[in-house]
């Protein structure tokens, strides 16, 4: 799944990014309200952390006018800010959840992971089912058959993005977009690394390639 952070605290963007990359997520960061409009606008997010004193446009606005777009990516405000007042004019812009500075690491985690959950059960199942394969995307766990395969954090992402469209082609460049962050300029065959990986937990029937095209989840 893909973050977006739009914080000009740099030191605390980059911590978050740091942490929320660890945990499996593919993130990008902005310093800017306006930057950070056009790119939730342009980009296919799945979570936004919006902090609410910014330059160029404060998160209040910016989070109006996605809503006003029509764009309803979930939205976590940040903010050094507290009070009722504070809080209620956040919510009414269209924000899903709020946390006041300072904030637990773990527990700006457990609220995103709500969120993506919350969004999840509007939508599609959070159970990817392939087969006897089964990739909860809640609880972030894989079972092939009866048994539970422990992938790391980044496997479980790549696998995601395969399992989402199961059967279907996935790009290279599609993996590397949702899995890195859009600054990744390293060597795109990380995603042969990581694939080769998954097959070797999984099974390699699982995993077809389709030459110059990417890669396909099947049933095994």
């Amino acid at each position: 799944m893909r973050l977006l952070i739009v914080e000009d605290e740099r030191r605390l963007a980059v911590a978050l990014a740091k942490g929320l990359t660890a945990e499996g997520f593919a993130v990008d960061v902005v310093h800017d309200g306006l930057e950070g409009l056009h790119r939730a606008g342009e980009g296919s997010y799945d979570l936004v952390l919006l902090d609410i004193m910014l330059p160029g446009m404060n998160g209040y606005r910016v989070c109006a006018a996605l809503r006003a777009a029509g764009n309803d990516v979930p939205i976590l405000m940040l903010t050094a800010k507290d009070g009722e007042y504070d809080e209620a004019e956040g919510l009414d812009t269209g924000a899903d959840d709020y946390l006041t500075k300072p904030f637990s690491y773990v527990v700006l985690v457990a609220r995103v992971k709500a969120l993506l959950r919350r969004r999840a059960s509007a939508g599609a199942s959070p159970v990817l089912v392939v087969g006897d394969l089964r990739v909860d995307t809640a609880s972030r766990r894989v079972y092939a058959g009866e048994d539970e395969v422990v992938l790391t954090a980044k496997e479980f992402a790549v696998l995601e993005q395969l399992a989402v469209p199961a059967g279907e082609v996935v790009s290279k460049a599609q993996i590397l977009e949702h899995v890195w962050d859009f600054a990744y300029d390293g060597d795109p065959n990380i995603v042969e690394v990581y694939v080769s990986a998954l097959r070797r937990k999984l099974g390699a029937r699982r995993i077809q390639t389709v030459r110059g095209a990417g890669y396909r989840l099947v049933a095994g």
